[in-house]
């Protein structure tokens, strides 16, 4: 499926963002691959898809910690 392989390729894409801008950019585009694996996993159940999204939000959540950054 297209979405998985553009998911896999966003994971192993390198994550070093140099620019807030660059680090919003790849937030939006994680948080749709995110939601779009959802809506495949609701029909098919495959366990591999809830893997994949698991790793996704680990990355999308080390990106928005340094978007927020320290208080």
């Amino acid at each position: 499926m297209e979405i998985i392989d553009r998911a896999l390729e966003f994971e192993q894409r390198k994550h070093t963002f140099k620019t807030t801008s660059e680090r919003i950019e790849s937030s939006r585009e994680v948080k749709e691959l995110i939601l779009s694996l959802n809506s495949i996993y609701k029909e098919e159940k495959d366990p591999e898809i809830m893997d994949l999204m698991k790793r996704l939000t680990a990355i999308k959540q080390k990106i928005e910690k340094r978007l927020k950054g320290r208080p």
